[in-house]
């Protein structure tokens, strides 16, 4: 089930485990990358909390813990090297999984067609 957010993350749910990270839009609006902070795995989250960091040429943005839940990977090649999400943001760019504390929770975010709505 893939899910999205006001805060232009993506999430892919796998039963409790969503792996998540930030949509093209977004890499549009930082431009390029150049440094990426992840959470460490273990840490947990509550929806809305700051679980990562990006630095692009333009800004720095949070990433926020789209639900609540327990970080249970991390994706460390984005740290290597953030260019990867400008490339891919939606497949080998994801930034951590992290296994939800209410899966159900999920249904209140945005599909595909919504989120395409809200940033068109």
């Amino acid at each position: 089930m893939l899910k999205f957010t006001e805060e232009h993350e993506w999430l892919q749910i796998d039963g409790d485990i969503a792996t998540v990270g930030i949509t093209e839009h977004a890499t549009t609006q930082l431009g390029d990358l150049v440094f990426v902070e992840l959470p460490a795995v273990g840490a947990s989250f509550a929806k809305g909390d700051d679980a990562a960091v990006v630095e692009s040429v333009k800004a720095a943005s949070e990433i926020y813990a789209p639900l609540d839940g327990e970080i249970t990977e991390v994706n460390q090649a984005i740290a290597d090297d953030p260019s990867i999400v400008n490339n891919d943001p939606q497949e080998a760019g994801w930034f951590f999984k992290m296994k939800l504390t209410d899966p159900s929770a999920a249904e209140a975010l945005m599909d595909e067609a919504a989120y395409k709505a809200m940033v068109g």
